[in-house]
């Protein structure tokens, strides 16, 4: 029988043993950080908008025509503007003279130029004479233009009569020039 071994010997052979027997352990590494949680994927982005189109040159304003001109003016502005002329008469007179015809040739084209527009003919007088006596002779003179009128083509609903007489002078001196101006059928626009 063989001596008791030291306890310290017997506890390295074993050791040896039970190395040689078990393998080696792994490694010790450090711990990986746990991953982060994978983040859910961002919507898709909105389509790009379309690229607004293509700009070309502005068109110039559209110039306004002689009918958007006389359609944008106010009775009062057609008449301040004058453009029937009136027709003159001689003293006591409700014939029409040739300066008169001339004048109401050329208002009977604006007339039937304008289609829609309707007029007043006031017959008016010089002072002389009474009040009725020249409200007579006014709506005769009114009367010649509107007929004169008619007979160039002017529809007679767009034509309208009345007589001032002798109470609406356009001129108020007391002698023959200014009573000459009185004495006329002069035109009124009033509907366009």
């Amino acid at each position: 029988m063989s001596a008791p071994r030291p306890l310290h010997v017997v506890i390295l052979g074993l050791t040896a043993v039970l190395a040689a027997c078990h393998p080696k352990p792994p490694a010790l590494s450090p711990t990986p950080a746990p991953a982060a949680p994978a983040r859910p994927a961002a919507p898709p982005a909105p389509p790009a908008p379309a690229p607004p189109p293509a700009r070309t040159a502005a068109a110039p304003p559209r110039a306004l025509t002689e009918d958007d001109l006389f359609a944008a003016k106010s009775l009062d502005q057609l008449n301040a503007e004058h453009p029937l002329a009136d027709a003159y008469f001689d003293y006591d007179q409700d014939t029409l003279r040739d300066d008169a015809r001339a004048a109401l040739d050329q208002d009977a084209r604006w007339l039937r130029r304008w289609g829609q527009t309707r007029i007043t003919i006031q017959g008016q007088c010089d002072e002389r004479g009474t009040a009725e006596y020249n409200l007579a002779l006014g709506e005769r003179r009114a009367q010649v233009v509107r007929d004169y009128l008619i007979g160039l083509g002017v529809p007679e609903p767009r034509l309208t009569v009345v007589s001032l007489g002798k109470e609406s002078p356009v001129c108020t001196q007391d002698n023959e020039p200014c009573w000459s101006k009185n004495r006329r059928g002069h035109m009124l626009i009033t509907g366009k």
